[in-house]
């Protein structure tokens, strides 16, 4: 391999390949189709995955709050080793949770930061109009890559309806904007207990699931208290 740092959408490639390839069980047809190529034999950018750290031969789903615990602490370090405006800072925060070890959480978080910054500014001072914009490009970057929905017992029951309080929001006020979307986060994990899982391991216990939240849901209503309280 060359000595030259990988660039990020090369890194983004690789992990994008490496979930449908490994987590997800995609044929090496149905990748190649996807992005437009030829499929190759072999394990696709298998080896280049795994020297670069994307991909490790271990392959397990860790307990949830172990990783989000990594995940709120690289978050955390990003914002805080931070120098740059607001994109940059949540640009390093992706990266720095797409380079964790764990289970289904890491990408999908990593993807919903990198939706963030997509849109975001790149000074250091947001308003509300922004807000809206970035948390919008985030959904949508989210919703095309899980395809969960609301009642699939995921983090998606917070995050819509926490997105669909920020696009709704009529105010001028960033407190009351994350207010709103703390408030809808908490209820659409609370509506998890009721729903049937769907999605990961809990699908397996089917009903045996139903008066319990949903951990993702519930950690993503946890990080919108955390702005609400900001």
């Amino acid at each position: 391999m060359s000595g030259l740092a990988p660039s990020k959408e090369k890194l983004l490639r690789l992990a994008h390949v490496a979930r449908r390839y490994y987590l997800e069980d995609w044929k090496q047809i149905d990748i190649a189709r996807e992005l437009g190529g030829v499929p190759s034999p072999g394990e696709p950018d298998a080896g280049e995955a795994r020297e670069l750290g994307v991909v490790h031969i271990t392959v397990y789903e860790p307990d949830h709050g172990l990783t989000m615990a990594k995940i709120a602490g690289a978050i955390s370090e990003a914002v805080d080793a931070a120098e740059g405006g607001i994109q940059s800072m949540l640009d390093d925060a992706a990266m720095a949770v797409m380079t964790l070890n764990g289970g289904s959480a890491v990408p999908l978080w990593n993807t919903w930061l990198d939706g963030l910054q997509e849109e975001a500014p790149e000074g250091e001072e947001i308003d509300v109009a922004g807000l809206k914009a970035i948390f919008a490009k985030a959904l949508e970057e989210l919703e095309d890559m899980s395809g969960a929905k609301v009642g699939d017992k995921t983090m998606m029951d917070a995050l819509i309806p926490a997105s669909e309080a920020v696009a709704a929001y009529t105010g001028d006020s960033a407190d009351e904007l994350f207010d709103a979307a703390a408030q809808a986060a908490a209820q659409g994990a609370e509506a998890t207990k009721q729903y049937v899982s769907k999605f990961g391991r809990a699908k397996s216990y089917g009903t045996k699931t139903i008066g319990t939240p949903d951990a993702g849901a519930v950690s993503m209503s946890w990080f919108f208290q955390g702005l609400a309280r900001e």
